[in-house]
């Protein structure tokens, strides 16, 4: 007669790897909280390097105009006065939840500016002043 043999796990096997799967969750959880932490960091860098090349763009066409190489009924660039006028220079404007410090901005002088994210990190920017254009929409 043929014996009955049964297979399967024991139930320190599966202790074994309830124990293995608890260490890789305890691993793998802080691991994901800082890379959200980053992903907002970096959200923030990202839109605060956008303000900063619109500025840079719209300096550029300030000085254009200035110098006679075209007018601003053909390339039309903002007033920048302060730096919460750095929003403008988005397409669609600044994101839900972001703000920007409030700081006086010269015609033509560079000004570090603060940007803070809707997760309240924050990143710099530089922004030009500009005048003789547009006026920035008031918001």
């Amino acid at each position: 007669m043929g014996r009955n043999q049964q297979s399967g796990f024991t139930l320190i096997e599966l202790i074994a790897v309830l124990v293995i799967l608890g260490i890789l969750a305890a691993t793998a959880i802080p691991r994901f909280v800082n890379l959200q932490d980053e992903a907002a960091e970096a959200a923030v860098r990202g839109v605060a390097g956008s303000i900063e090349s619109g500025a840079a763009l719209n300096h550029a066409v300030d000085l254009a105009v200035e110098a006679k190489l075209t007018t601003t009924s053909t390339d039309p660039f903002y007033n920048i006065s302060n730096c919460t006028d750095g929003g403008v220079l988005l397409q669609g404007g600044l994101p839900a939840g972001y703000s920007i410090a409030s700081k006086p901005v010269g015609d033509k002088i560079a000004v570090t500016c603060t940007l803070t994210g809707d997760t309240g990190k924050s990143a710099e920017f530089v922004i030009i002043g500009a005048a003789g254009g547009i006026d920035p929409p008031s918001e």
